[in-house]
């Protein structure tokens, strides 16, 4: 079979390019490639957003569905020199994009065809559904291995679309790798497989026909609101964090203060024997 013909090809600085293809009548296929690892730079932010708006503005109401050329990567998280160095990132690069995934107009589905770890599997969540290759790559939430406390919205999107609480503990307190069946098993994911399986899902659930009534996006925005209203609200997210961290440290203070009052107590007792 010849290779499908790109509706259009978005450059990526330095390197990569973010692809739209139709391997079926209005299901759009983005493939990203953005080497080595597909993380999530400002360059990488927008022009997926990019790409996202002309399928809205351009094409006709159907499916998104998004992949990796890189077959060992979905994606690997942020990239830490874009996300922490610069003030700017979040608020104007990365939570655009993930409000606009989650709110999307149309049908949204992550083909995570490879590793998806911390903003990876959490860009995977802002789909509405999500498939995963059965036979390469691991989701995993590992912040608690490398130290990042989770971001408000980072947190409440698992919060809000895993059907069990004990698979959220998991992935934030265990960090635990999971693979395609373990996912599928979570709810993590919806179904394992590749671009022919998704598009039988697709047809199986009338998804190119859901956009038609002009409400998808508004339903979404209203069923996933408390993640939308942290994505909107940066800078009171980051208000609440930095609360809780400085309740944390007197909390801290006062855990040693009451342990040095004990051990002194302790020892007072000790000298009377």
């Amino acid at each position: 079979m010849p290779p499908i013909p790109p509706l259009f090809k978005l450059a990526l600085e330095p390197e990569g390019s973010i692809t739209c293809t139709q391997p079926s009548q209005r299901v759009y296929l983005l493939t990203w490639d953005s080497p080595p690892d597909n993380r999530l730079t400002p360059a990488f932010c927008a022009a997926l957003l990019l790409a996202l708006d002309i399928v809205d503005c351009r094409l006709d109401k159907g499916v998104i569905v998004t992949t990796s050329a890189i077959p060992k990567f979905y994606s690997n998280g942020l990239d830490f020199d874009s996300a922490f160095k610069s003030k700017s990132f979040f608020p104007e690069s990365l939570y655009p994009l993930w409000k606009r995934l989650l709110t999307y107009p149309m049908p949204t589905i992550a083909l995570i065809n490879g590793h998806a770890f911390a903003a990876g599997i959490m860009t995977a969540m802002m789909h509405d559904y999500r498939f995963m290759n059965p036979h390469r790559g691991f989701l995993c939430l590992n912040e608690l291995e490398f130290g990042a406390p989770l971001k408000a919205p980072m947190s409440s999107i698992f919060r809000q679309k895993l059907p069990n609480p004990n698979t959220y503990r998991t992935m934030v307190l265990e960090a635990k790798r999971f693979n395609a069946l373990e996912a599928l098993q979570d709810g993590i994911v919806d179904g394992l497989g590749m671009v022919p399986e998704v598009l039988k899902f697709i047809q199986e659930m009338g998804l190119v026909d859901k956009a038609k009534s002009g409400v998808y996006g508004q339903l979404k925005a209203e069923m996933w609101r408390e993640t939308v209203a942290y994505l909107d609200d940066y800078v009171g997210s980051e208000k609440m964090i930095e609360e809780r961290m400085r309740g944390e440290e007197r909390r801290q203070e006062q855990a040693e203060k009451r342990v040095a009052e004990w051990e002194k107590s302790k020892d007072q007792k000790a000298a009377k024997l």
